[in-house]
């Protein structure tokens, strides 16, 4: 393999270089929603629907926790980009040590209260009637290992960060391919059920942090862990937490949607639309994955040239990234309502959720086509270290628009209301993000045209 450097981030061609950052990225993405998907089809199959209900329960818990070594990655990660790009090495290799430590640091400490406050948690997410039991039981050893899954995606965002694509690739499909070999022989051979479900899961985040520590510690990282700096300095753990607010910010948003769609589906329709949720939830993480692939190839490039003070090649990156961003969801918007009834028969047999499913998904995604405008003008700011425009457009989706929106429409349409808030907060989310990314090009970034 041809040696990576990240000074490649502000030399090559941008659709090139897009297109060489988002692949793998994609590719990651791809398989990490195909074992979330795949994982689900097991689950469903193997042990049933209500199982399904129990892991969609577990997970906005789970992943808010995760989500802050992702918070302090992708926050992290923005500062190493920009230094990188400026030749200040030093200031990337303290900031990679901080993340480590502040990703240890506060996943441990909210791991502890997660495991005692157990019974409580788990009803107030949805865990109710007949989904309580297995819930508990994939939550109690799932969380045992989710400050591996942290320290995983933190380190991911950080190999991105320098100009490692494919090595970020690799990080996302070994515990992928892992989880689903050993779902099978848990599952499938030796019979564990939901105790299977969640070993695997656990296990496999351990094989994917035993890759990232070796990709550190060998030649490949220009940022050792044996250089870092450990001790946290109050300057650099501010500036990741403004930037990190804004991934944990949309993933507390994530986890509070998640709470209120299960319990506001489970009073309307019960297990059988909490199940339908959370099938249509695992098809937006697969369906978006070449999306998000674009987006986090864009998140570096950007960076590194706005840290650099190369405003044209910024300006061309956001357009880029959006035409090839917008391409890639109107197919995924032809698939899915084409194909939404084949689709739900991969999960289950139940025939209630296969009435239910079909419909839901059809307006869920609605709004397919026009999403890229809103996920790459959000993270175009992330990008740049503007945490307050980051964090607003971030949460606009999910946060402003759509947890008003589930309360107000189904007064109206009753669980019909639920499904079009999703297609309606996307609309309302993509205007807005339309208006201040073009104000920021204009003020910004054409005034230097000369950079």
């Amino acid at each position: 393999m041809a040696k990576v450097s990240s000074q490649d981030l502000g030399n090559q061609p941008i659709g090139k270089l897009l297109i060489k950052q988002a692949v793998p990225a994609s590719i990651g993405i791809l398989v990490m929603s195909l074992n979330i998907l795949i994982d689900t089809i097991f689950v469903g199959n193997w042990i049933g629907s209500v199982a399904i209900a129990a892991i969609n329960v577990v997970l906005p818990v789970s992943f808010f926790i995760a989500a802050l070594g992702m918070a302090i990655g992708i926050g992290g990660s923005s500062i190493i980009s920009r230094a990188l790009g400026g030749n200040n090495k030093k200031k990337a290799l303290t900031t990679f040590g901080n993340q480590i430590t502040l990703t240890l640091l506060l996943t441990v400490s909210l791991v502890i209260p997660g495991l005692i406050f157990v019974d409580s948690i788990i009803p107030a997410f949805g865990g109710r009637g007949a989904i309580f039991e297995p819930a508990k039981i994939y939550y109690v050893i799932v969380l045992y290992g989710i400050p591996f899954l942290a320290l995983c995606m933190m380190g991911n965002t950080v190999i991105r960060a320098e100009g490692k694509p494919k090595f970020a690739m690799y990080a996302m499909l070994i515990p992928s391919v892992g989880n689903l070999l050993l779902d099978y022989i848990l599952i499938n051979v030796f019979d564990f059920g939901m105790y299977g479900a969640a070993w695997a899961t656990t296990a496999s985040y351990m094989l994917c942090l035993a890759f990232i520590l070796w990709f550190f510690l060998s030649k490949n990282s220009e940022l050792k862990i044996a250089n870092c700096n450990f001790g946290l300095q109050l300057p650099i753990v501010k500036e990741i937490g403004s930037l990190g607010f804004v991934t944990l910010s949309r993933q507390a948003v994530v986890s509070v949607t998640y709470l209120l769609m299960n319990n506001i589906l489970f009073d309307l329709g019960g297990e059988t639309s909490v199940t339908a949720y959370a099938i249509v939830g695992r098809m937006i993480m697969f369906a978006f994955f070449p999306i998000y692939g674009i987006t986090q190839g864009f998140l570096p490039i950007a960076g590194f040239n706005y840290g650099a003070g190369n405003y044209k090649r910024v300006r061309e990156s956001i357009t880029t990234a959006i035409k090839y961003a917008a391409a890639l969801a109107a197919l995924v918007f032809i698939f899915l309502m084409v194909f939404p009834e084949g689709i739900t028969r991969l999960f289950t047999q139940d025939e209630a959720v296969l009435r239910e499913t079909p419909p839901a998904m059809r307006y869920v995604f609605l709004a397919t086509p026009i999403i890229a405008v809103q996920l790459i003008g959000a993270a175009y700011f992330q990008a740049i270290g503007k945490a307050l425009p980051a964090l607003i457009l971030t949460l606009l989706r999910q946060g402003i628009f759509f947890i008003p929106l589930i309360f107000i429409l189904p007064i109206f349409y009753g669980e019909l209301g639920v499904w079009i808030a999703f297609p309606v907060a996307d609309i309302l989310a993509t205007i807005v993000t339309a208006y201040f990314l073009h104000r920021e090009v204009t003020l910004n970034l054409l005034s230097s045209k000369t950079k």
